[in-house]
């Protein structure tokens, strides 16, 4: 065999051997709103608080015994605290409601309800910096003496350029001021102890007042900077665990996900170290995306069996793309196939995973990012798509009179919704599947990626065949294992009845055939007992 072959078999008999754990999370399917285009409610073309209240049932109807409802129990609001911009990451008031968006009683309502269906809700926390709009910085600029140094200013005049280049230091009224996003953003200083005092009100206010049940945390690693270290620095790091201890002494059980968009060794740093419970993982995400995409397992299988071994308990949030990014059937070029087998690498691997809203039904969108931020398409009304019975705030994306919409394929068994909806009722129901442990099963058929997830009482082999064509000449083999004594195999997702396989002598199995055929773009789920 070629080296390169033989280094991806043993890449593929790698078994993660961390100690399982549930945490009160680890039960939990994401999904992420953007508010602004979930749903109006009334009729002004932008999405609102209510318009979500109204579409909960959709997202969970609190009945299990029930299949008309997409079944995730976790709700992501990316920012819905007061700003002048379209996209609210520039806040001027941190305890109101947008405006756009209702009211902070409007906010109550959203969460009692969720909480009624079984779902709980975290919210975009953006600590790193403010909008230019803010009183805070407002009075800072002009040399109020209780705000001055809530920001980063300089008297000198600073040349240096942040991460990607970009102009950072802004001219004002004869200084400078730090902004890594943008000068409409600029950053706020927490190496003044009051800034970092009014961060925690502001966080016991929405844990306490407003109720929710944790928080996604935006732009970590530019907390802190240290000179021209701009980017997951120290004392970034030493404030997050700081701040982490905060929320754990308010609610314990509060959710903390942070936003450090790094590699995985920098992003990991912030869960080994207690500073947030999970953070997204950007580089498992582009490698479940490339290989469905490719029609091979390479880079997920590489990159999964990495991303294990850098994280405790698998403390990392999964997705396939966000609000940032292009949208991942945008990604695939509009094939469903390929969506359906990314969807079942994000369903049936470790981590927390977060869906974003339209991804189930493939809703398309590339860059600028309004274009990725279009309202959702829920009928294949022309224009509105059913999200309003105004103008949306944004034209649509392409697609929802020819079936990329919610209500065509909710009566489709066969449709992408249907696949997303079927696999998280299957992961809600199995514990191997939400926090079990995780060992690969090798393949020499490089368009399946197989594995077990496993806890004490359970074990499910997953096998997914990432190609546009049906496999018939395979076996799948597991060196060493967990496995005892096999009697059954039952089928839990997919199609056809499946073989039992023989253990061997390590508690493995050897050329094992569980389906005579794995179809196209398919993802077989099978219970060994």
């Amino acid at each position: 065999m070629k080296p390169l072959f033989l280094a991806l078999l043993f890449l593929l008999t790698v078994t993660w051997n961390a100690t399982a754990q549930e945490h009160p999370w680890s039960d939990r399917v994401f999904y992420e709103i953007f508010v602004r285009s979930f749903y109006d409610s009334d009729g002004d073309g932008i999405g609102d608080l209510q318009g979500v209240i109204e579409k909960l049932d959709y997202l969970n109807d609190g009945d299990s015994s029930t299949m008309t409802d997409l079944g995730v129990t976790g709700l992501w609001l990316m920012p819905v605290m007061q700003s002048p911009s379209y996209h609210g990451y520039d806040v001027i008031d941190y305890f109101q409601i947008e405006e756009d968006y209702g009211t902070n009683e409007d906010f109550l309502t959203l969460i009692d309800e969720a909480h009624a269906r079984g779902m709980i809700v975290i919210v975009d926390l953006v600590m790193n910096h403010t909008s230019v709009e803010h009183p805070w910085f407002v009075a800072s600029a002009e040399g109020d003496p209780e705000y001055a140094d809530w920001y980063v200013w300089s008297d000198e005049s600073l040349t240096y350029r942040g991460p990607w280049g970009q102009q950072v230091w802004i001219p004002r009224n004869g200084r400078s001021y730090y902004a890594v996003f943008w000068d409409g953003m600029p950053d706020l200083n927490y190496n003044n102890p009051e800034v970092t005092e009014e961060m925690y009100n502001i966080a016991r206010f929405w844990l306490e007042d407003m109720g929710v049940d944790g928080f996604r945390l935006d732009a970590i690693k530019h907390l802190v900077e240290e000179g021209n270290g701009q980017e997951n620095t120290p004392s970034s790091h030493a404030w997050m665990q700081s701040f982490n201890a905060f929320i754990n002494s308010v609610d314990a059980d509060a959710l903390t996900v942070g936003e450090a968009w790094s590699t995985s060794y920098e992003a990991a740093e912030y869960v080994e170290n207690d500073e947030v419970d999970l953070v997204f993982e950007f580089d498992l995400a582009t490698a479940m995306v490339q290989s469905a995409r490719q029609g091979n397992r390479a880079s997920v299988a590489a990159i999964q069996r990495r991303t294990l071994s850098l994280y405790p308990e698998a403390r990392y949030a999964t997705f396939l793309t966000n609000h940032d990014q292009n949208r991942v059937m945008s990604e695939l070029h509009g094939n469903v196939g390929a969506a359906k087998v990314a969807a079942s690498l994000l369903l049936t691997a470790p981590g927390l995973p977060f869906i974003y809203y339209g991804e189930e039904i493939g809703m398309q969108g590339q860059k600028p990012d309004e274009r990725i931020r279009t309202p959702m398409q829920w009928d294949a009304t022309e224009i509105t798509a059913g999200f309003t019975t105004g103008r949306p705030w944004q034209p649509l994306s392409t697609g929802n009179e020819d079936g990329i919409n919610v209500a065509d394929q909710m009566d489709d068994p066969d449709s992408l919704w249907s696949h997303y909806r079927n696999l998280i009722h299957v992961r809600s129901g199995y514990e191997a599947l939400q926090w079990g442990e995780f060992a690969m099963v090798k393949s020499e058929v490089r368009a399946l990626y197989s594995f077990l997830r496993y806890t004490d009482d359970q074990t499910l082999l997953v096998v997914i065949n990432l190609s546009d064509e049906p496999v018939e000449d395979y076996a799948l083999t597991l060196e060493t294992g967990t496995l005892t004594d096999v009697t059954g195999a039952s089928l839990v997702f997919g199609n056809g009845e499946a073989a039992v396989p023989t253990v061997n002598a390590d508690g493995g199995f050897d050329a094992y055939v569980p389906m005579d055929v794995l179809p196209a773009y398919s993802t077989t789920i099978i219970e060994l007992r």
